[in-house]
């Protein structure tokens, strides 16, 4: 791996979802999230770090250091436990090494960071240098629940009694265009207590961004795709521009009055005045 990034990023991801479902609320029958106020869908940090998870998963499933920590189906207990293997739990410094050890072999704790100060196999907490927010849509969107039907019968005595057809939910939005937010703050990816975040991890980063959605097809999610990322970089650690002004450049107007597609918007960024030390990636 290579060293630990230096530069402070900001960045806007945009993303959108055609006749899909981006992120069901479980509070809500697995309906779309929306902002009961405004009307603005909303997609989780939590959904979109899970992307992340899988796509950096997928790639580099053979790769040491790459592994996954919260992965579908596993037992966060015994993903920690190579960690001790050699040292007895509550000695000296065992914490601390297995803090080290976790985010040595796993990229989502390097990334994001964990909570990992169980009992058992006790590798601490670790604070992430990536942080991403929730997606809020530009549009205002509408969630419609829709009946499916099924030809076959779910159980022998349903078929006995003569049961053809199956009904079903399923809900969509029609589209929406959302916007994230996120940050990568090298100071918690360098030193004593930092994760290690590398520029290589960096560059995967940007990719599972990217090209998430191509590995995350579903039919309950419709057509997603990403359609811009805008990173501003700092040319230090401690930046050179309060984020909000510098994600602020970055402008989604919406053209029609009920859009159904990506060209339904115009998107710009704002680079006059930009702050010195302040450049603008779409890697």
């Amino acid at each position: 791996m290579s060293e630990p990034i230096r530069n402070r990023y900001d960045f806007v991801l945009l993303f959108d979802v055609a006749d899909g479902n981006p992120n069901g609320d479980p509070d809500a029958g697995n309906m779309p999230r929306v902002d009961p106020e405004t009307g603005h869908g909303l997609v989780t940090d939590v959904a979109i770090k899970r992307k992340i998870r899988n796509y950096v998963g997928l790639k580099c499933a053979a790769e040491p250091g790459y592994g996954i920590y919260v992965r579908e189906g596993s037992v966060l207990q015994q993903q920690r436990e190579p960690a001790y293997q050699g040292v007895k739990e509550g000695a000296p410094g065992s914490e601390e090494a297995a803090r080290a050890f976790m985010c040595k072999n796993f990229f989502d704790v390097r990334a994001f960071g964990a909570v990992m100060s169980t009992k058992k196999f006790n590798a601490g907490q670790v604070r992430g240098p990536v942080q991403i927010t929730f997606a809020r849509s530009v549009n205002r969107v509408l969630p419609v629940e829709h009946t499916i039907t099924r030809v076959a019968a779910e159980t022998q005595a349903r078929a006995d009694d003569n049961v053809r057809t199956e009904m079903g939910r399923k809900a969509t939005v029609a589209y929406g265009l959302y916007q994230a937010h996120g940050f990568v703050s090298p100071h918690l990816a360098s030193g004593d207590k930092g994760t290690g975040f590398s520029e290589g991890d960096l560059s995967l980063l940007w990719e599972a961004l990217k090209l998430m959605f191509d590995l995350d097809r579903s039919a309950a999610r419709g057509m997603m795709a990403t359609r811009r990322l805008v990173v501003f970089k700092h040319a230090s650690a401690l930046g050179s521009a309060p984020a909000h002004l510098l994600l602020e450049r970055v402008k989604v107007v919406q053209k029609a009055e009920s859009p159904r597609s990506f060209q339904d918007f115009a998107v710009t960024v704002d680079l006059d005045g930009l702050p010195g030390g302040i450049e603008v990636l779409e890697p």
